[in-house]
């Protein structure tokens, strides 16, 4: 059994012991990529089964677009190329020679799509054009970290076109709290939604609108954005329409995206010294059932009722596996999915069947007190149904809660920053909109995280000029 690092006195080497132990994903020999794991997989897999209905309900089509793209492609919007150019992975040379036009492995699909649109968008008729695909992309990381930061990730990622700006706009921001909502009702991790600055745009944007999570450790992670590119690819990309009247138009752009980040965030968000915690909803094992005997007439019986419980929890559709592994103790399969964070563990033994009942171990509560609840075979089924959603609510309580305790309100900078630069978190405070203030933030390692539509400080972190609205300023990974 490994020994996890301290979650308290080391978080960061706890949360590679935990992808380890759990078995998520390995470093692989490519520098900078990993291997998700069968079990990381499912997790990813699960998300992208709720995701892409959510998504398709938006009247969103799924395509396919190519991984290398023509290095002129990303030339044709400055911004963009300029964003991007350092994390570029380019290919010069294929069949033995050197190609004619470097291609560049997929940072991002804007460029690629929307000369696709150029072809596809003719009329009015034809919009709004919603496109999104699942796909894997690279961008050259220098410091990496598994699922959160990797050169090669997997994401989905959403393209619009539309007649107005106003449509657009509301699109993204439609999409921004489809993704909020996606993580607080799938995967118990509420977030603090609003814009990017200016200096964190995505490249080639006019809005950027994200939604930031909070880390047990008191480090913000972006949990995903939403963007309104507005007409900057589309008339580099030349895409004309005929509106109504007749006249040549050019449509307003979208795009979103959200990516295997949200299992790191699941990790740090959630898990605790015994290693995940993974919300029911989304977790490949939801419940596992482990049957304890010690001869073949005490495994004939406890068998014969963990089956049953098997099938009747199959029939309601929860994901529930039969531990029928008889080479490990009780200990080590406790051991063997609470590290991998299975929301419920049923245990049956001999005495059990005696009295016609089982026994449930709450995950979440697990920790804390070790608590046990001892229930009746016949209600067994129900009690499950009901437990999951208690654990989905617990989970998402106690991340509020952890959000809350480290949300704090901030005056000036020389008064939140020695503090943020020690104990971390969500700090609140005003800005005058001036990048000369934004970059004070550097000193204490820290970034604004987003632009909130609410203004509580009257007046600049930095300088004495009146705020334009509030921000949240925060460490991140």
């Amino acid at each position: 059994m490994q020994k996890l690092a301290d979650i308290k006195q080391n978080f960061p080497e706890w949360y590679l012991n935990v992808i380890e132990a759990s078995e998520l994903a390995e470093n692989s020999p490519t520098p900078g990529c990993i291997v998700i794991r069968p079990y990381g997989y499912a997790i990813w897999e699960n998300i992208q089964k709720v995701l892409d209905k959510q998504i398709k309900e938006t009247g969103t089509q799924n395509a396919y677009f190519p991984l290398l793209i023509p290095e002129s492609f990303i030339k044709r919007e400055a911004k963009h190329v300029e964003g991007f150019s350092p994390e570029l992975a380019v290919v010069t040379y294929a069949g033995g020679k050197k190609l004619e036009e470097p291609l560049v492995v997929r940072p991002t699909s804007e460029t690629m799509i929307y000369h696709m649109f150029s072809k596809w968008i003719k009329s009015w008729r034809d919009l709004p054009l919603k496109i999104n695909q699942w796909a894997n992309v690279m961008r050259w990381e220098m410091r990496t970290r598994p699922f959160l930061r990797t050169r090669e990730f997997l994401w989905q990622e959403g393209h619009t076109a539309h007649d107005s700006l106003k449509e657009a706009e509301d699109f993204a921001i439609k999409m921004q709290q489809l993704y909020k909502k996606f993580l607080e009702e799938y995967m118990a991790i509420p977030t603090i939604d609003g814009e990017k600055s200016e200096s964190e745009r995505f490249a080639g944007a006019d809005h950027t609108y994200t939604f930031e999570g909070m880390m047990q450790d008191g480090k913000a992670l972006q949990m995903g954005t939403s963007h309104v590119l507005a007409q900057s690819f589309s008339k580099a990309f030349e895409i004309f329409y005929q509106d109504k009247d007749g006249n040549i138009k050019t449509p307003h752009c979208t795009s979103w995206g959200i990516t295997t980040r949200t299992i790191g965030a699941m990790i740090m968000v959630h898990g605790d010294q015994n290693g995940l915690i993974i919300p029911p909803k989304i977790a490949p094992i939801a419940v596992v059932i482990i049957p304890i005997f010690k001869n073949d007439e005490d495994k004939i019986k406890v068998f014969g009722i963990a089956e049953k419980l098997y099938k009747s929890l199959k029939d309601k559709n929860i994901s529930v596996e039969l531990d029928e592994n008889e080479t490990k103790t009780p200990g080590a399969k406790f051991y063997h999915w609470e590290v991998r964070g299975v929301p419920l563990r049923i245990e049956i033994g001999p005495k059990d069947v005696e009295k016609n009942q089982v026994v449930i171990v709450n995950r979440v509560e697990q920790d804390r007190d070790k608590k046990k609840e001892f229930i009746s075979f016949e209600a067994a089924d129900f009690k499950i149904e009901e437990m999951l959603v208690k654990i989905h609510a617990q989970m998402l309580d106690r991340a509020r809660t952890n959000m809350q305790s480290m949300h704090h309100e901030g005056n000036k900078l020389e008064e939140f920053g020695p503090k943020l630069e020690k104990e971390n978190g969500f700090y609140q405070t005003g800005w005058c909109g001036k990048e000369e203030c934004e970059a004070a933030l550097k000193t204490y390692k820290a970034t604004i995280r987003c632009l909130l539509k609410e203004k509580t400080q009257p007046n600049c972190f930095k300088c004495n000029d009146s705020s334009k609205t509030d921000i949240i300023v925060a460490k991140a990974y």
